[in-house]
């Protein structure tokens, strides 16, 4: 069966979507150009969202103390050695917030990623309340010319947790951001986290709704990994009852009823965080890497014969 997204995987990858964009296989390479966050800096607040340590998901190479070309340079001798098909690369900016920063100095940064000629594009992860119409405008400039994906971080659409995890920005901001940047053209990615305090399964699945009324191209899911040394660690532990556990089969169970009623246009970039071990103070996956869970979601997506955006289709 070949579905709605031109294949036969039963969701909208990630992966087939880049090969249709370049028609080669693309790997990201992260980079950290060494920005903040205006809820670390004290701008709108300090200390960062209670569950973020971005040391968690830097790769060796990834350092600010590095050059961006040296990121890169280090990124794609890593990637060759570890995945040897790719034919092109996306540098991804990861680390915290990569529009925290005067115009110039964004252009400055980018510009400088795009003169190793490997580079076919750039992501660009940052969040709704920290990007404006003129940086939209330049990011728009760079799209005529190479790739380009904005990433948001939404984590959730309900403002009593996005204070309560001291995100600093509301549901209506990023709502408003996603417009503005689709108005534009440009490529458009939303990230959540399933399992934040005081949220349930039932709600993230009611919430898909409004999540598929978005005008956005990909979709991020992780569900919460509780790691060593944040604030979130502790509140874990002097209250369990506010956090839904998820083990790696009720996961993958949640996982799948999300993506039968998601919209099937979106480009699933990604199903489940991947955080190394000695980072987790609570590990209830073991040591399996993503592409294992990825490979238990598509058996079971088989299993029940079931894909992404089946009860849209049906009017369920």
């Amino acid at each position: 069966m070949i579905y709605a997204w031109g294949d036969q995987r039963r969701f909208n990858s990630y992966k087939n979507f880049l090969y249709r964009q370049f028609g080669t296989r693309v790997q990201k390479l992260t980079i950290d150009a060494g920005f903040s966050c205006p809820n670390r800096d004290g701008t709108i607040a300090t200390g960062g969202c209670t569950y973020c340590l971005n040391a968690a998901f830097n790769p060796s190479y990834c350092s600010p103390n590095k050059s961006i070309s040296q990121q890169i340079e280090e990124g794609i001798s890593f990637h060759q050695n570890r995945y040897r098909r790719a034919g092109a690369y996306l540098a991804y900016f990861q680390a915290f917030t990569n529009t925290y920063a005067p115009l110039q100095q964004l252009k400055d940064i980018y510009q400088s990623a795009l003169q190793n000629p490997h580079i076919v594009g750039i992501i660009v992860g940052t969040r709704p309340d920290c990007m404006d119409e003129q940086k939209l405008d330049f990011f728009a400039e760079l799209k005529s010319k190479i790739f380009v994906s904005i990433e948001y971080g939404i984590e959730s659409c309900h403002d009593e947790t996005l204070s309560h995890i001291n995100r600093g920005h509301n549901f209506q901001q990023a709502v408003n951001t996603i417009q503005l940047t689709a108005q534009r053209n440009i490529h458009t990615a939303a990230h959540f986290i399933y399992g934040l305090p005081n949220e349930t399964p039932q709600l993230w699945l009611d919430d898909i709704q409004m999540i598929n009324q978005l005008p956005i191209n990909g979709i991020k899911f992780h569900q919460l990994q509780i790691i060593k040394g944040v604030a979130m660690e502790t509140e874990y532990y002097n209250y369990p009852e506010r956090f839904y556990h998820f083990s790696q089969d009720s996961y993958i169970d949640f996982i799948v009823k999300i993506t039968e009623t998601l919209n099937p246009q979106f480009v699933i970039e990604r199903f489940a965080g991947e955080v190394p071990p000695r980072f987790l103070s609570v590990n209830n996956w073991g040591l399996e890497r993503y592409d294992v869970v990825l490979q238990k979601i598509e058996r079971k997506l088989a299993q029940l014969d079931t894909w992404q955006g089946k009860l849209v289709a049906n009017g369920s």
